[in-house]
């Protein structure tokens, strides 16, 4: 079955409401602004990016531009380009009658037209966060590629555009891994969406602090949430885990490193898990 623009819409929201409400080291969060970026900045992003990400007259790429340009009529930053790439196709993935979320994922990434590849440069340099750059494409300019093969040129160094050539590889395996695992286990409230975070943050270098900060950066931070993500396993005690990722966060914001791209690929993760129990 297909799931109405409503309870898209209300899913994509939950998702990003989740993830802000989760104290996730590093990045903005209920518990602690950061990078000159508040949580209601970014609650205010997604209810304004909902709407042009679930108008079922637009195709995939215009949406997702729709959405960038809603997004800075409302907060004027780049607070969530990443999470509108990879929300707009499981969006209209969900939209489609059969109900296969990956499985119509999969045909989307692959029906993606010339005119969804100007679109997406068009919302890259409207949000204007670097990026995609010179790689196959200077986003800048008329697109010589199709969005698949701009994805491709950079998805080595870009955990968003690596979805895009993957069908979400790894927000499907590793982040829904997590998030499941954490259910299993009886983990509740923000844990589970901590618990997706956190396996993202420890599983690869973050592709936002990498650009901003240098790949040993990345690293570090990578090795530093490895043992961070075994602590919270160890220890069930809400206070103490609390206390655990408080301090890892003011590490990471002191030196400036946001994990960004860890973020955007827990709201997807949500979304994904949203958007298949309103399926199932």
């Amino acid at each position: 079955m297909a799931l109405s623009r409503d309870r898209i819409r209300t899913a994509y929201e939950d998702a990003c409401r989740m993830e802000i409400e989760a104290l996730k080291p590093g990045n903005v969060h209920l518990f602690a602004d950061g990078h000159g970026m508040s949580a209601a900045q970014f609650m205010m992003s997604a209810k304004a990016s909902s709407g042009p990400l679930t108008d079922p007259s637009l195709p995939v790429g215009q949406r997702m531009l729709e959405a960038v340009r809603a997004t800075r009529l409302a907060v004027a930053t780049n607070s969530n380009l990443g999470i509108i790439l990879l929300a707009g196709p499981l969006i209209c993935a969900a939209e489609m009658a059969d109900g296969r979320l990956h499985e119509n994922l999969d045909a989307l990434l692959r029906g993606l037209t010339l005119e969804d590849t100007r679109a997406v440069f068009e919302a890259i340099v409207t949000a204007a966060p670097g990026g995609l750059g010179e790689a196959a494409n200077d986003v800048r300019q008329e697109p010589k590629v199709h969005l698949l093969e701009a994805m491709q040129e950079a998805a080595n160094r870009d955990m968003i555009a690596r979805q895009y050539v993957t069908c979400f590889g790894d927000v499907f395996g590793t982040g829904l891994a997590a998030l499941d695992g954490a259910l299993v286990r009886g983990e509740a409230g923000m844990w589970p969406t901590v618990f997706a975070y956190m396996a993202f943050l420890a599983g690869f270098p973050d592709s936002h602090v990498a650009r901003k900060h240098g790949v040993e950066a990345a690293n570090r931070a990578r090795q530093e949430a490895l043992a961070v993500h075994a602590a919270l396993h160890a220890n069930g005690q809400e206070p103490s885990r609390i206390r655990l990722l408080r301090e890892f966060d003011r590490r990471l914001k002191a030196d400036d490193i946001n994990p960004g791209t860890s973020a955007d690929l827990t709201v997807a993760t949500l979304l994904v898990h949203l958007l298949r129990v309103h399926l199932a």
